[in-house]
């Protein structure tokens, strides 16, 4: 199962083309356009949200409310259509595409802008909320939120995913820290009168994981590799870590993996009864699933439209001049943190997809309970 997204930022639409999805999985619009309506919101987003107001339509591969097993075309349009009557930039933006793409493609900065722009990410959250409705029936749930903003930590809670949802989604920077929302508005609203961006971090944890999803015999099908692709495409992303990540580099090895112990009472729960005191890993090993909650972290850094432009150059005279600029946001980490919840749970699903078939969901069901049942018996 893979997907592939078409479309500009101005441009009439965009589109996510979903191939390899199951059969007979009962598919919403609904569902999706809640994402979609996250997407677009978050404190610190510019005037672009106050003109779309996005939601999707599934336009191929479904029939009486489900998906018959054929490519599936969600498509979202762009209100905001504009692309034949804006003009070229003729000075790139430090951070953005705009000089790299223009050099390579021999072309306009236009031409690169419209497609690098994060705009494309709105198709690319509706094949995740889709990949969504394919992990339901498996009670695996993916749970983002904010954990970082303008280098200010909001250390993350235990809880139900119920739970960590509800307070996400009572705070306006969507943090599990809703208390801490007024600090984090003023900081945004300071960084906005500078005419400057902030960057954060954001979490993903995803819950309901069976043993084995991935691999540890090809380096390109290690479960871990591919999130971190996924991830780190979403424009602006710049790191991206499971578990420990990069602190496990600091400890020693007691200090870093997690024991193993057995407990019966949870021998029918995803984990099997293998249980660990620590999470370290993040849910993966070996590039497999462990049975622990899987959790990996993003770092996005600030928006590179600022409006005090950096130093660039013309590209038509080569002199010195101060970047373009067009309507951005001061803060866009909120939003990143849907895009990168929708994304990973795409690669869940795929890796769903590659253990237990994409043919139908009530095969994969089947195959799901058998292997679960063996491996109770091994």
């Amino acid at each position: 199962m893979r997907y592939w997204t078409a479309g500009e930022s101005h441009g009439q639409t965009l589109i996510a083309l979903v191939d390899g999805f199951p059969a007979g999985v009962a598919l919403e619009t609904a569902p999706i356009d809640r994402e979609l309506e996250r997407r677009q919101g978050g404190y610190g987003r510019g005037g672009r949200q106050r003109i779309e107001k996005d939601t999707v339509q599934i336009r191929t591969g479904i029939w009486k409310g489900q998906s018959i097993g054929s490519p599936i075309a969600l498509e979202v349009v762009n209100r905001d259509y504009k692309l034949e009557r804006l003009d070229d930039l003729p000075k790139p933006r430090p951070g953005h595409a705009d000089l790299t793409g223009a050099i390579k493609h021999l072309g306009s900065i236009r031409g690169v802008l419209e497609r690098s722009s994060a705009r494309e990410t709105a198709v690319r959250v509706a094949a995740g909320a889709l990949a969504k409705q394919l992990l339901a029936p498996f009670g695996i749930t993916v749970v983002g939120y904010v954990v970082e903003l303008g280098g200010e930590k909001i250390e993350p809670v235990s809880g139900t995913p119920e739970e960590l949802i509800a307070l996400r989604d009572a705070s306006e920077i969507y943090s599990l820290d809703p208390s801490r929302d007024a600090a984090f508005k003023q900081m945004i609203d300071e960084t906005r009168k500078a005419g400057d961006t902030l960057g954060g971090v954001v979490e993903v944890r995803v819950e309901g994981l069976p043993f084995g999803l991935g691999t540890h015999a090809q380096w390109d099908r290690k479960l871990d590799g591919r999130l971190a692709q996924a991830v780190m495409a979403v424009q602006a992303i710049k790191g991206v870590e499971i578990g420990l990540g990069f602190e496990a580099a600091r400890r020693r090895g007691s200090q870093v993996h997690d024991p193993i112990h057995y407990d019966e009472s949870q021998r029918d729960t995803p984990n099997l009864g293998f249980t660990r005191p620590t999470n370290n890993a993040g849910g993966l090993e070996g590039g497999m699933t462990n049975g622990q909650p899987l959790v990996i972290r993003a770092a996005k850094k600030p928006i590179s439209t600022l409006a005090k432009p950096l130093a660039s150059i013309d590209l038509n005279t080569k002199e010195a001049v101060d970047a373009s600029y067009e309507r951005s946001d001061v803060c866009a980490v909120s939003a990143a943190s849907v895009i990168v919840e929708n994304v990973v749970a795409f690669e869940i699903a795929v890796a769903l997809t590659d253990k237990f078939g994409s043919d139908s969901l009530t095969e994969m069901l089947s195959r799901y309970e058998l292997f679960l049942k063996l491996a109770r018996e091994r």
